[in-house]
């Protein structure tokens, strides 16, 4: 057994992940409970630890004149998404019930928006004017960002990063009992754990992906956007690493995950439209070069 897979094997034995499907998750997309691994964080600590972290940067922002003001355009645009998008993340986490939501934007060129533990959004400018996002774009970035704070991503990492080390460390004991260099041991437990933990993250990713389209289906969010997305993601970050050495899975694969699932994610879309899933046009994007996405 390669060791990286023995590293998997052993930290899914030891933690084990829950597979039970959310009662309330009847239709759309079928995913199972939350990682039974983020029970062994201190979830509460770590949306205390978000919500000031969180705050520090939108104080900073603010001093750097990089905070997007209440009455910009895009602030209210993305805060009117996440006031769609919030009632029906709901389910997904009973903790979000009580989450004190924010959204904010800051002036930066970086394609990227995060949502952290607890709810706390931002978007950087970057994604918005770079990407020249739609509003049902936007909406499947914003879902999938809030989905690895529903999901507890955070809580998750943070566990399976505790047993990497450990695991690390176990093995340049024994290696050391046995005769054998302890550094040369744990340098190279020390990579099959790396790209373990490489894995987990690509997984994760593809489960914020599926849960984002859910909410944003259920919020009226053509989740066909999603394929122009990564198409237009394609088209900026063509020099990007292989999905092996990636955190993220690579976009085509991204692409292809989310077709997989637009037959569980179109008659939500459809629903929330009051349209027939026959009657639903395809989704244009305002990009050229990127065709029209049809279902079925």
């Amino acid at each position: 057994m390669k060791l990286h897979t023995l590293f998997a094997a052993v930290l899914f034995a030891t933690m084990g992940t829950a597979f039970a499907q959310n009662a309330t998750s009847q239709d759309g997309v079928k995913i199972g409970g939350n990682s039974l691994l983020s029970k062994f964080a201190p979830v509460g600590a770590l949306e205390n630890q978000a919500a000031t972290q969180y705050a520090q940067t939108m104080q900073q922002a603010e001093k750097q004149h990089a905070l997007g003001p209440d009455n910009h355009p895009q602030v209210l645009r993305l805060r009117a998404i996440a006031n769609k998008l919030i009632p029906y993340s709901l389910k997904w986490n009973e903790r979000a019930k009580q989450w004190k939501w924010e959204i904010n934007l800051l002036g930066s060129k970086q394609i990227n928006a995060y949502c952290m533990p607890g709810g706390k959004i931002a978007f950087y400018s970057g994604i918005l004017d770079t990407l020249k996002l739609t509003d049902d774009e936007v909406a499947i970035v914003m879902g999938h960002e809030i989905a690895h704070a529903l999901r507890e991503h955070g809580a998750e990492r943070a566990v399976k990063s505790s047993a990497a080390n450990l695991f690390v460390k176990g093995v340049e004991i024994f290696a050391g009992a046995k005769g054998y260099d302890p550094n040369i041991a744990g340098s190279i437990a020390g990579g099959a754990a790396n790209m373990t933990m490489l894995k987990f993250s690509r997984d994760n990713e593809t489960e914020a992906d599926i849960v984002g389209l859910d909410i944003a289906a259920r919020a009226g969010y053509d989740p066909r956007a999603g394929v122009a997305l990564w198409q237009k993601m394609g088209m900026v970050n063509k020099g990007a690493p292989p999905q092996w050495l990636s955190t993220h899975p690579a976009g085509q694969n991204r692409i292809a995950e989310i077709r997989r699932h637009l037959p569980e994610v179109m008659p939500l879309y459809a629903k929330a439209k009051a349209l027939s899933l026959n009657g639903i046009a395809p989704y244009r994007t305002n990009v050229k070069g990127i065709d029209p996405v049809t279902y079925p």
